[in-house]
């Protein structure tokens, strides 16, 4: 009690505040406020810069023709919305086919490239071989190569194979990624030595510890490097337009391509947008159902110990 007395005292007296502290108080709480709005505002200006595409896509899409050829000065809503542009996007192009081909493309491109990279990063993160780092070292100075080389390099071989216009020619040249198998080697390598030598004592085989332990402990990576995938063979558009001329296996970048080109013997920017938005919509719900696993993926495969 003296000691709270004098604890007191030192402050103005006992059991009083003095009026010093009471105003640095008033002015944290104030600067707080203040700092909290201007964040919360410009995180709602950013969120409205970023949204405002999807809006002006959708909202073009429910445009008539007429009427949004009409607009010299572009409105920012309609009165009259259509859903015809839906119905013209899958009537001047066999939509639903590409749709169907692009399903069949990332399915199977996302299904093979799993495979291969789990067994590269196995064996970079677990096993020993003469070399292991040198040829590791040079797998990831493939990342260094531009783009634009690799798919001439891709182009000119699949070709050679006669292997245009056809499902294997496409999905061929995107069974592997060198950026996902660094990504799946940190994380393997992040599950402790013991474990695999414990599996190796009681005679657990390479396969079967990589199926039943480190597949189910990285599993979060690996639903992030499918999602990834899966996104990237979605949007894929120079790859599929420089290997297919056949129509029966274009993707969907090429059937907006169509739509804009020839399906209407016009430039029809609303059904195109429309296309845009069948489109994109499976790819928005994917991410936002599976967006925490992405980022606890990524942290997780970035982060040693």
């Amino acid at each position: 009690m003296d000691e709270q007395r004098a604890d007191s005292r030192a402050l103005g007296g006992e059991g009083e505040i003095p009026p010093d502290y009471e105003r640095i108080e008033k002015k944290a709480r104030i600067r707080g406020r203040a700092v909290g709005a201007v964040t919360y505002s410009l995180l709602a200006l950013w969120g409205i810069i970023v949204l405002f595409p999807f809006y002006w896509m959708i909202l073009t899409s429910v445009k008539s023709y007429g009427s949004y050829n009409s607009e010299y000065i572009p409105k920012f809503f309609t009165l009259s919305p259509t859903l015809q542009n839906y119905q013209d996007a899958f009537t001047a192009v066999p939509l639903g086919r590409y749709l169907l081909n692009t399903t069949i493309f990332t399915l199977v491109t996302t299904g093979v490239m799993l495979a291969v990279i789990t067994l590269a990063a196995f064996a970079f993160a677990r096993l020993e071989f003469r070399g292991k780092n040198v040829v590791f070292v040079l797998f990831l100075s493939l990342m260094m190569i531009p783009n634009e080389l690799v798919i001439i390099t891709n182009f000119v071989t699949v070709t050679s194979w006669d292997m245009r216009n056809s499902f294997p020619g496409l999905i061929l040249p995107s069974v592997t990624s060198v950026f996902y198998i660094y990504l799946l080697k940190e994380n393997f390598q992040q599950i402790p030595d013991s474990l695999y030598y414990a599996a190796k004592v009681d005679g657990t085989s390479d396969m079967k510890y990589l199926l039943k332990v480190m597949v189910p402990i990285s599993r979060p990576t690996l639903i992030t490097v499918t999602i990834l995938k899966v996104i990237e063979c979605w949007n894929s558009y120079v790859w599929p337009r420089l290997i297919t001329d056949d129509p029966d296996y274009f993707l969907v970048s090429n059937g907006i391509q169509e739509i804009r080109e020839n399906g209407f013997g016009r430039e029809n920017i609303p059904a195109m947008m429309a296309a845009v938005v069948v489109i994109s919509v499976p790819l928005v719900l994917l991410f936002l159902v599976f967006r925490k696993k992405i980022m606890e993926g990524v942290s997780r495969g970035g982060t040693k110990g």
